[in-house]
């Protein structure tokens, strides 16, 4: 046997190795192992099973770089233990296995200023992948802007003002103002809006603007409070608003919520007899058994979305593709944290 054992990992056992056990060249045994060319019956099937009795797997990565670049698509996703993210990395992944893309995934955490997002980036062309699909809000327009120069990219999630970056994203302004209708019809008019800062979560700041805009629309006067990543930054603050007569307070995130609704039993008032509590995303487990007043993201929508685009520029161009934007609206959830005064 040649260079390899029947033991080895499939990923050592090389076409040369196929070749040499079956008694053909290297470029035979090539072709016959991607059903090209044509061979007599007996020659392609001692091929095939030299190749299976060595545990033989094709390594398509390496053959796309040899072509020069692979038919891989590089996904860079926000720390997939975040429900949202945990769900929207799921559904990506399936709906590129239902339409036949491969996806490489690198994960990231807690990066303010995107450093570390832009590093992931050069990795994933270094991959000479395809093309990117970015589903993380804490890379900026600027940093992003310059890899579309190599391949094409969907923005899965957050929305985009680039004219060469496509995008698939929730429409978080919509869902702010669905959020704020369902509070006011309750007649609530002193409201805390807590949220990430704009450097923070993009998604959370655009959700809180437009929550704030929407209330005082309607005659309620607004508390904002714009805090760090953490979800008990700005609980204090929003706390204090409550006790000086605010009878809501409207999260940007679900973790927000709950972290609200702790402090307020610390404090020893109660959910939604004292403070109606309202949050966004209702991805968390149990959200509905804890009664959540929420509002349900489209992961499934977007990410069916996302991947649909990216085969679509694949497979005509990016250069002549306009600029995809698609938003999705999610659903309002009405649960038991919310109630009427």
């Amino acid at each position: 046997m040649s260079g390899a054992d029947a033991g080895a990992p499939g990923l050592r056992v090389t076409v040369s190795d196929v070749a040499a056990a079956a008694g053909v060249s290297r470029a035979t045994a090539t072709r016959a192992l991607k059903g090209e060319g044509r061979f007599a019956p007996e020659t392609q099937e001692r091929i095939l099973a030299e190749a299976e009795r060595l545990g033989y797997v094709r390594n398509t990565m390496a053959a796309e770089l040899a072509a020069g670049r692979t038919g891989t698509v590089g996904l860079m996703l926000r720390d997939a233990s975040n429900p949202a993210y945990g769900l929207l990395f799921s559904r990506l992944q399936d709906e590129a296995h239902r339409r036949g893309l491969d996806l490489v995934t690198v994960t990231i955490g807690a990066d303010v200023q995107g450093a570390e997002q832009v590093n992931a980036l050069h990795r994933l062309l270094g991959m000479r992948v395809a093309g990117l699909i970015v589903a993380t809000g804490g890379i900026t327009a600027a940093q992003l802007e310059p890899f579309a120069d190599q391949v094409p990219i969907v923005r899965a999630g957050r929305v985009e003002t680039a004219e060469r970056i496509h995008t698939a994203h929730y429409d978080d302004p919509e869902h702010g103002r669905m959020l704020v209708s369902h509070v006011l019809s309750l007649g609530h008019r002193r409201v805390v809006v807590l949220s990430g800062a704009e450097d923070v979560s993009f998604a959370e700041h655009l959700r809180a603007s437009a929550m704030e805009s929407t209330l005082v629309a309607g005659g309620a006067a607004v508390t904002r409070v714009s805090a760090g990543a953490a979800p008990t930054d700005g609980v204090d603050e929003a706390l204090d608003a409550v006790r000086d007569g605010a009878t809501a307070v409207m999260c940007a995130s679900d973790y927000r919520q709950l972290a609200v609704m702790r402090a307020v039993r610390a404090a020893g008032l109660s959910v939604p007899e004292d403070v109606t509590v309202t949050g966004c995303d209702g991805i968390l487990p149990g959200a509905d058994l804890l009664g959540l007043t929420t509002l349900r993201i489209p992961v499934e929508a977007v990410a069916a979305a996302a991947v649909e685009t990216m085969q679509l520029l694949l497979t005509s161009g990016s250069d002549a593709a306009e600029t995809v934007r698609q938003p999705f609206v999610g659903t309002l959830v009405p649960g038991s944290t919310a109630a009427a005064i």
